[in-house]
C-alpha cells in the first residue's frame, strides 16, 4: 500500500475524472438501477488507508462515510488486515461449526457487554448483513412470545429486506413493494426538532412515549401486546437523531412491565460509534435483544449477530440458519479490533473527536439554513431547512455534499427528504483530520446555503 504522505485531501481533476467516468458508464450499463452511492458521489475507488481513499484518477479524499459506518478503524488497518489474512491461510468458512476464531470472537463480544448482561446473554450468528440480523431478531421474539405484532418508530431504518423494510419509516422505499410484512405498528420517535405531535420539549412531558404507553395499556387501544418493540438509540438513516434519555428509559420500563422484548438496533451505532461500545449503555438500560453488524470486524468483512437474553432461546435446532454465518476472516478481524479498541483507547478518541466536531459544527448554527446540528460520538448530522417554511432542504444538502466532494471530503445525506448532511469518520480519526474536514464542510455550507 502506497497511498498518502500528507494529512490533506488532493483533488486534481474535475469530478468525475476521466477514468472514473469510464467506470461509472460501465456500471450504469451492467449493474442494477438500484445502485445509489455513485449517483451522488461520482468516483471510482482504487485504494484506501485510514481516513483516506484514492480514486482511479489519483484524487485523494477524506472519507467521512467510512463504508456507511462499516470501517470502524478506517481503511485497511494493518493489524486487523494481518489478522484476517492469517486466517485466510487456515480456514475461511465454517458454517456454524465451532472454531478457534469463532470462540475468540464470541468471548470478545461478550466481554464488551455491560457486566450485568454477560452471564445471561446468548449469541446467534446471522447472515452477513444487519438486515439479516434484524430478521433473526424478529423470528426470535415471535417464537419466544407466540405473538405476531411489532412496534417500530417513525423515522427508523432497519434494512432493505422484506421484513426489515416493513419496520422502517421510509415510505418511498416501501411503496413499490406490495404486501409488506403485516402487523407493524408505528409510533412517534423522540425527534424534538420536528416533533411528530407538534409539541415543545420544555413542556411536552415526552408525550411521544406517553402515546405508546397509553396505547399498549389500553384495552381499547387497538394494539395487541406485540412480540417486540424495535428501536434505534440514534436514528442514523433517519437523520442522526439521538433519542432523549427519558424516552428510552420509559420505553424500557414499559416493555419490562408488559413482558415485551425490547430489541435495540445497534447496526449503525454499535462497536463504539457513539463513544460507548453500544449506544444503549449511555441510557442506563439493558435491552432484551441487541442487533449488531456493520463495524463488528472493524475492516469491512461481513458479519452480523444478535445478542439476547437466554430466556428467549426457545428456537429448535435449525430454526434460523444462513450459509454465510461462519465468516472466519471476519471473526479473526473482529477479535483484533476489540484488542486495538482497548489498547489504543479508541472509545476515548471517539468522545474527544466527537466534542471537537460538536464545537466546529456549532459554528454553522448562525447560518439561517441550518436548522439543527446534532449527534453522538462520531455520528453527526447537520439538518438543513428552508428558513421561511422549515421544509427540509434536500437540494441544499445535495449541493453541500457535491461541494465538499470537489474539495476532498466524502459525506452522506439522509433524514427527511435527504435534508441532513451526515458524518461518520473512522473511530480512530485524528484531531488534525477532523479539523480539515470541518474546514471543508463549513466552507461548503457557506457556499451553498446563502
Amino acid at each position: 500500500m502506497t497511498l498518502i504522505d500528507t494529512d490533506y485531501p488532493l483533488v486534481v481533476t474535475d469530478l468525475p475524472g476521466p477514468r472514473s467516468a469510464e467506470y461509472l458508464d460501465h456500471q450504469a450499463r451492467w449493474e442494477s438501477n438500484a445502485r445509489s452511492y455513485p449517483r451522488r458521489l461520482p468516483i471510482a475507488l482504487a485504494e484506501g488507508f485510514g481516513s483516506f481513499v484514492r480514486d482511479v484518477d489519483g484524487n485523494v479524499f477524506l472519507d467521512f462515510l467510512s463504508g456507511a459506518g462499516v470501517l470502524a478503524l478506517g481503511h485497511n488497518h494493518p493489524e486487523v488486515a494481518e489478522a484476517a489474512a492469517g486466517r485466510l491461510r487456515v480456514l475461511t468458512h465454517g458454517l456454524d461449526f465451532p472454531t478457534s476464531a469463532k470462540r475468540e470472537f464470541l468471548d470478545a463480544q461478550i466481554s464488551m457487554l455491560p457486566a450485568g448482561m454477560r452471564d445471561r446473554t446468548k449469541v446467534h450468528f446471522c447472515g452477513p448483513t444487519g438486515a439479516n440480523a434484524v430478521e433473526a431478531a424478529l423470528k426470535l421474539c415471535k417464537t419466544a412470545t407466540g405473538r405476531g405484532g411489532v412496534v417500530a418508530f417513525q423515522g427508523g431504518f432497519h434494512g432493505s429486506t422484506h421484513a426489515a423494510m416493513a419496520l422502517s419509516g421510509l415510505v418511498s422505499q416501501k411503496e413499490p413493494v406490495a404486501d409488506g410484512m403485516p402487523g407493524v405498528h408505528f409510533f412517534p420517535y423522540s425527534y424534538c426538532g420536528r416533533c411528530p405531535l407538534g409539541l415543545r420539549p420544555d413542556s411536552c412531558q415526552v408525550n411521544c412515549v406517553g402515546y405508546l404507553e397509553k396505547a399498549l395499556r389500553d384495552g381499547n387501544g387497538g394494539v395487541a401486546t406485540p412480540a417486540a418493540v424495535v428501536v434505534e438509540m440514534v436514528q442514523g438513516e433517519g437523520g442522526m437523531i439521538p433519542a432523549r434519555r427519558d424516552f428510552v428509559r420509559r420505553l424500557r420500563a414499559l416493555t419490562a412491565e408488559l413482558d415485551i422484548p425490547l430489541v435495540v438496533d445497534e447496526v449503525q451505532t454499535g462497536c463504539g460509534r457513539t463513544g460507548t461500545w453500544f449506544a444503549f449503555e449511555q441510557y442506563d438500560i439493558e435491552p432484551d435483544v441487541v442487533v449488531a453488524s456493520k463495524a463488528l470486524s472493524g475492516i469491512g468483512l461481513p458479519v452480523s449477530i444478535i445478542l439476547y437474553d437466554r430466556r428467549l432461546d426457545t428456537w429448535a435446532p435449525g430454526a434460523h440458519t444462513g450459509t454465510f454465518r461462519g465468516n472466519q476472516l471476519a471473526f479473526a478481524a473482529g477479535v483484533e479490533m476489540v484488542r486495538i479498541v482497548r489498547r489504543d483507547d479508541v472509545l476515548g478518541n471517539v468522545r474527544r473527536r466527537g466534542e471537537q466536531l460538536r464545537a466546529r459544527l456549532g459554528e454553522l448554527e448562525t447560518n439561517p439554513w441550518v436548522r439543527e446540528v446534532r449527534g453522538r460520538g462520531l455520528m453527526w448530522g447537520v439538518e438543513l431547512a428552508d428558513p421561511v417554511d422549515g421544509r427540509p432542504a434536500g437540494d441544499r444538502a445535495a449541493a453541500v455534499q457535491t461541494h465538499a466532494l470537489r474539495h476532498g471530503l466524502i459525506v452522506e445525506v439522509g433524514g427527511r427528504d435527504d435534508g441532513v448532511v451526515r458524518l461518520m469518520p473512522p473511530l480512530n480519526v485524528t484531531a488534525r483530520v477532523v479539523d480539515r474536514a470541518a474546514d471543508i464542510l463549513l466552507a461548503a455550507v457557506a457556499a451553498c446555503c446563502t
